[in-house]
């Protein structure tokens, strides 16, 4: 472990001065300045989507190994969090404070599609980026009409025709019953599984929506299981995944069970739901499982278990969500490394759209972040997987669910 903590120290130290740029006139917008970059983000402490606020800490942590070896380019970042409760009222409140009033260089990604959607006109408005947007939504990579706003997952819709592509070739006689969030998000992923079904969409006999302040989903399971489906999407964020796992397995239905890729983590999911109950459900990947024993001495996983173990050693280890907070970090420190001493605005975007075949330690072999000022999706590859009863086994190859590929 020692020599896994000496390799995260000097794979950061050679990711920065990689990317180092020549020495020029120094430009600031504000949120910057000789001494320290602020970054603001908005994520679910609280709330509905709590389980997702460990993204927010495994970030804060990485910022903080940052600066104990010397910031970016002599500067130390300074992480300005604050909790939304996933409600977009209240994120458009904090992104006007970041904006505002603690006058952030930019807007890190914040979590959730409706809560980004709230505040994507202003963020454009006000030309700070919104960027990484913790999200897939198809919306964050409009560079035509949002200019600044850029995602980082692959987008949902993309996850969809994945999912409808499994269906078709596996079990092109099915009948399909989906559980979804009543949002964009869970829209979004929905078009993508008709889109991708195409004539064959007709296989989707039931659809039951939830709302997020719905205590639970259990009604909804009952009614998607008397439809008389064999396939179950389930289309929901890890409260309400979990309860849906448990409620199936309580009814005694054995469906195809797809469950979309955002609720994925072994931690905040699987466990919650009962291994037993999880044995066998089907979803995707763009990361490594930092579960799998087989992956103990990958040298991306070593860096992240030592990442952990020194600067976030509370944070659950079987949790996804710390492998996003992990990687979307290390993305962003790349981006800032590569402004150098032009911290304008502006140019944060111009270098974010500018990534050519970045490797991330965590992400899975043959995937890679590539954007362009014409193309703001930097992950747009996903491999499909199945849960053995302990952890999640890939299977097939790297595909992408963009149209035409």
């Amino acid at each position: 472990m020692r020599n896994a903590k000496r390799a995260l120290i000097a794979s950061v130290a050679m990711s920065i001065v990689a990317a180092s740029p020549a020495a020029a006139q120094k430009k600031y917008d504000p949120g910057a300045s000789d001494s320290e970059i602020r970054v603001g983000n908005i994520m679910p402490y609280s709330g509905p989507a709590s389980a997702y606020g460990t993204v927010g800490k495994a970030q804060a942590a990485y910022f903080r190994m940052i600066n104990e070896h010397g910031g970016i380019n002599g500067r130390k970042i300074i992480f300005v969090s604050y909790d939304d409760a996933y409600s977009p009222p209240k994120t458009v409140e904090q992104a006007r404070k970041l904006v505002e009033g603690d006058e952030v260089l930019l807007i890190f990604s914040s979590l959730g599609t409706a809560s980004n959607s709230a505040i994507q006109k202003y963020m454009n408005a006000k030309k700070v980026p919104q960027l990484f947007v913790a999200t897939g939504g198809t919306k964050w990579g409009d560079p035509k009409n949002f200019p600044w706003t850029m995602g980082y997952q692959p987008n949902y819709q993309s996850e969809g025709r994945i999912y409808a592509k499994y269906i078709l070739a596996h079990h092109a006689a099915g009948k399909v019953a989906v559980l979804f969030q009543n949002d964009d998000y869970g829209k979004d992923v929905l078009k993508g599984l008709k889109d991708g079904l195409g004539s064959k969409a007709a296989m989707i006999i039931a659809e039951m929506p939830y709302e997020v302040a719905d205590p639970t989903v259990d009604s909804q399971v009952v009614r998607l299981k008397a439809s008389g489906a064999d396939i179950f999407v389930n289309i929901a964020t890890p409260k309400f995944a979990a309860q849906a796992i448990k409620k199936v397995a309580e009814l005694g239905w054995k469906p195809v069970h797809i469950l979309n890729n955002v609720s994925g983590s072994i931690g905040s999911v699987l466990r919650p739901a009962g291994f037993e109950n999880s044995k066998g459900i089907l979803s995707t990947a763009y990361f490594k499982d930092q579960t799998d024993p087989a992956l103990a001495n990958d040298p991306g996983v070593k860096e992240w278990v030592a990442f952990m173990d020194k600067y976030f050693p509370e944070g659950d280890k079987t949790n996804n969500s710390n492998v996003t907070g992990y990687t979307t970090a290390q993305l962003l420190v790349r981006v800032l490394t590569k402004c150098g001493d032009n911290l304008t605005r502006a140019n944060v975007m111009r270098e974010a759209a500018s990534l050519k075949d970045v490797e991330l330690g965590m992400l899975l072999p043959g995937i890679k972040v590539n954007t362009s000022p014409t193309d703001y999706f930097p992950l747009k590859e996903l491999q499909m997987r199945r849960f053995n009863g302990e952890g999640w086994e890939l299977f097939g190859p790297v595909m992408s669910g963009e149209i035409g590929s």
